[in-house]
């Protein structure tokens, strides 16, 4: 529950402890870090930290303008990709003898260890530090399965014998964390996975450690695929032209589907009245790519065996999404800027640390830009409380 103005006052002026930190001006690096080691909540309070902008070491307001572009520069923290998992935090201003201070008020994470950066931050007393291995594993051992997101919990029957653990050391672990940390002595590979939220530290690979590293995800997850159907006409009664089913882990699945949207698009070539040549493609590959890559990632894997659906018609395309919308978002936000939240948070993670997201919540908002650049209608989606689907149209 969020802490009420007469709370938060009262931590403004005490002083300055592992569940406060007070900052002068606008926001930097610091500021990331706080908001890191408060959702890491190493203490194990189980309450929220708050970081205070605009506030000296006694509490006391400095009277910088705490206008709404600031506010949305710090709401802007969460989403930059930089603190994973995704923290959970509320922005806002708080008036205190007539100035304004802003405040993050951080919610403890029930998936730690929390990385800016790759490091973990922790708050020892009144003071920010880089947590040891040590503290680490104290953070990893904290999980609470029952308060855990799907994509994070262990799947019963699974063992490490289902990862391929060439790929996780390969790849996926040093573009996760800095080069000084893997170098550090005493990570076995089971703490490792289980730093990264890829399986527990008694070796039960989660379910975003089998959608990402498994041998085959479906074994454990039936809906984990895509499947594709390219239609001669408009309708399903048709002639397909070609059916596929992508059944790799995440990181090949979306290079298979690159190459898949690569190969379908067509592009038109019109000479200009001055010899020139215009080309344009009938979709553009970097709208289909946000699209379909949000398909994976925001998809319900929990109650459903149904696969994400690509169907490519002569006159447009349908993309089908199990699951509808999660949390903070509803059938009537849906995609409302600056709305967002993550079903599969740890996902998230592992898409955004291979490269395949580059800034949160921002997927749709590029897919729309790239529809219109092309010439394309808008998006056409149908949102429910089961699936979301979106309609693509060739221009006109």
């Amino acid at each position: 529950m969020p802490r009420s103005d007469p709370e938060l006052r009262a931590l403004l002026t005490d002083l300055e402890s592992d569940q406060v930190e007070r900052k002068i001006s606008a926001p930097d690096d610091r500021v990331d870090e706080a908001i890191c080691a408060f959702s890491n909540d190493y203490p194990g309070y189980g309450t929220s930290g708050v970081v205070f902008i605009g506030a000296d070491d006694g509490g006391r307001p400095v009277g910088i303008d705490v206008n709404d572009q600031l506010l949305l520069n710090l709401a802007g923290r969460r989403d930059s990709g930089k603190i994973l998992p995704l923290p959970s935090m509320r922005v806002d201003r708080l008036e205190v003898d007539g100035k304004h201070v802003a405040f993050i008020e951080v919610d403890p994470s029930p998936s730690p260890p929390v990385r800016f950066c790759g490091r973990v931050w922790i708050r020892v007393g009144p003071r920010r530090a880089l947590a040891t291995v040590d503290e680490e594993r104290r953070l990893s051992e904290r999980r609470r399965s029952a308060d855990l997101t799907f994509d994070a919990r262990p799947l019963s029957g699974a063992s490490l014998d289902d990862l391929d653990l060439d790929f996780f050391q390969r790849e996926h672990l040093p573009a996760s964390l800095p080069a000084e940390v893997l170098d550090e002595n005493g990570r076995m590979l089971v703490e490792q996975l289980a730093t990264l939220r890829l399986a527990t530290l008694d070796g039960v690979p989660t379910a975003v450690g089998l959608l990402v590293l498994g041998e085959d995800p479906t074994r454990y997850l039936t809906g984990a695929y895509i499947q594709f159907l390219r239609v001669d006409g408009e309708t399903l009664d048709d002639p397909i032209i070609d059916e596929k089913s992508l059944t790799a882990p995440v990181p090949a699945l979306l290079r298979q589907l690159d190459e898949l949207l690569t190969l379908n698009i067509h592009t038109a070539v019109r000479i200009g009245a001055d010899s020139t040549e215009e080309r344009r493609p009938d979709y553009p590959l970097r709208g289909l790519q946000q699209l379909t890559r949000n398909a994976v990632l925001h998809r319900n894997y929990e109650a459903t065996a149904s696969p994400v659906r690509l169907s490519w018609y002569e006159d447009r395309v349908e993309l089908f999404s199990p699951g509808g919308p999660y949390g903070t978002v509803t059938v009537e936000n849906f995609g409302a800027p600056g709305v967002t939240d993550y079903r599969n948070p740890v996902l998230a993670e592992a898409m955004r640390n291979l490269g395949y997201v580059q800034r949160f919540g921002a997927g749709l908002a590029i897919a729309r830009t790239a529809l219109e650049r092309n010439g394309n209608p808008p998006a056409e989606f149908a949102v429910d409380a089961s699936f979301v689907s979106v309609t693509l149209r060739s221009p006109s």
